[in-house]
């Protein structure tokens, strides 16, 4: 079996492959044509094992990631099979995948939630993900300037995302940033809300995508309490494992305020009514932006090596 490490699946998907990947998937989980295992997580020792996966019939493939958490630190591998005959096409080291794949639905929800002139992202978090975010909402959206909140990040790396994005980048001081940001994402391992959600501007659109644990939160209550609408990419697993939802006060977030990714792709349902509606989108991650990744990572790995040969 074919294993296809990190350096080919940033030789041969982009970041458009992901977000096209993304929208087939939900619109495909979101008509009833595909199904997502939850995340089941086993622990022993300080040692954490998750897996969780999906099945795309539409593009004939089905799978799981399966990862380990070791003092925070996580390594992940994903195992991809036919749907047409069951056979296993490839494993994968799962780390570009589930760095593009999650940028890739914030910039899916953002696209269609933010306002058309949002001009200024509030970045929580500078790291992987964070970076991947600027990067991946910066080609898409007319952003023209990022604020970085991150009290771990060295000295030049507001300049090095600059020139990666294009744009200016500058730190900022939470709520400095907050205060002036129409889009913020929270990419952060924060235990308690990093903000004030009193600071955060009307129509702001805001995407927390640091954390899938129940214990643990990004957003306030009072944020969540302006919201009109908390988008989430699967219901079951969001309320389970978002720790955002898990801990907030039930007056704050009503079942109707409650709103799944595939309906907003679908558009289904209208979610922003109102210019000054704050949206909220909470990710957790779920199997089935893995598995529609490595399948189209898998199609342009396959034909590449058929050119090749």
């Amino acid at each position: 079996m074919f294993h296809v490490t990190d350096a080919l699946i940033d030789r041969h998907v982009t970041a458009a492959d992901a977000q096209a990947a993304m929208l087939e998937a939900f619109r495909s989980f979101g008509r009833g044509e595909a199904a997502m295992q939850e995340r089941i997580r086993t622990e022993a020792g300080g040692v954490k094992l998750s897996t969780l996966g999906a099945v795309i019939p539409a593009q004939q493939v089905a799978g799981a990631k399966v990862y380990t958490t070791i003092a925070g630190q996580f390594s992940f591998v994903i195992l991809l099979f036919s749907t047409v005959d069951g056979c296993p096409l490839a494993s994968f080291d799962a780390g570009a995948i589930t760095r593009l794949r999650t940028a890739a639905c914030t910039v899916l929800a953002a696209a269609r939630l933010a306002r058309p002139d949002a001009q200024t992202l509030a970045l929580f978090g500078a790291g992987t993900q964070g970076v991947q975010h600027a990067l991946q909402l910066s080609a898409a959206l007319p952003l023209k300037r990022i604020l970085v909140c991150d009290p771990y990040a060295d000295a030049e790396a507001a300049e090095r995302l600059a020139a990666q994005c294009g744009i200016e980048v500058a730190f900022a001081q939470p709520d400095e940033a907050v205060a002036a940001a129409d889009i913020i994402v929270t990419a952060s391992r924060s235990t308690t809300p990093l903000f004030s959600g009193a600071l955060v501007k009307p129509g702001t659109f805001v995407a927390a995508i640091g954390s899938s644990l129940p214990h643990t939160r990004e957003l306030d209550d009072t944020l969540l309490s302006r919201a009109a609408t908390v988008v989430v990419e699967w219901r079951p697993q969001s309320l389970r494992e978002a720790g955002d939802l898990v801990l907030a006060d039930k007056a704050v977030l009503p079942d109707d305020k409650i709103v799944e990714l595939a309906d907003v792709l679908l558009e289904t349902q209208t979610v922003r009514r109102h210019a000054d509606d704050i949206v909220i989108y909470k990710s957790v991650g779920v199997g089935l932006e893995d598995v529609a990744l490595a399948g189209i990572a898998w199609q342009r790995i396959s034909a590449a090596q058929a050119a090749a040969a």
